[in-house]
C-alpha cells in the first residue's frame, strides 16, 4: 500500500501501489503543464468512509510513496481513461482498470 502525500500541513492518503503509480502519471503530467485540478477519492470504512476531495495545485508540496520496491508494469488504457476525466470539470479521481489494449502494430 502506498501513499499519496499532499500540502503543508500533509495530508496523506493510502492508495495501493498500481494505482498509485497510474496516478502519479497523470497527476504529474497536468501539474508539469501548470494546470490546476481536482481530486477526489473513496474514504476507507477505517477512515470514516465516505469520500474527500482537494485541490491540486503546482505550487504545493506532493510526494507519491511506493511500499513495493518494483515499479508496476502501467497500463496505458487506465492511464488514457484516468487523464480523460482529470479533464472534466468534476476532476480526477479513482476508475477501476480496463483492461489492457493489445499494441499497436509498427
Amino acid at each position: 500500500m502506498g501513499k499519496f502525500i499532499y500540502g503543508s500541513p500533509a495530508i496523506s492518503v493510502d492508495i495501493d501501489d498500481r494505482t498509485l503509480a497510474h496516478l502519479k502519471v497523470v497527476i504529474v503530467a497536468k501539474l508539469r503543464r501548470g494546470e490546476s485540478f481536482a481530486f477526489s477519492w473513496e474514504r476507507s470504512k477505517d477512515s470514516g468512509s465516505g469520500h474527500s476531495s482537494i485541490w491540486l495545485n503546482p505550487a504545493v508540496p506532493l510526494d507519491f510513496e511506493f511500499s513495493g520496491k518494483r515499479e508496476p508494469t502501467l497500463n496505458r488504457a487506465w492511464i488514457d481513461e484516468l487523464v480523460q476525466v482529470a479533464n472534466t470539470p468534476a476532476g480526477l479521481r479513482i476508475l477501476p482498470e480496463p483492461p489492457e489494449r493489445p499494441p499497436r502494430p509498427a
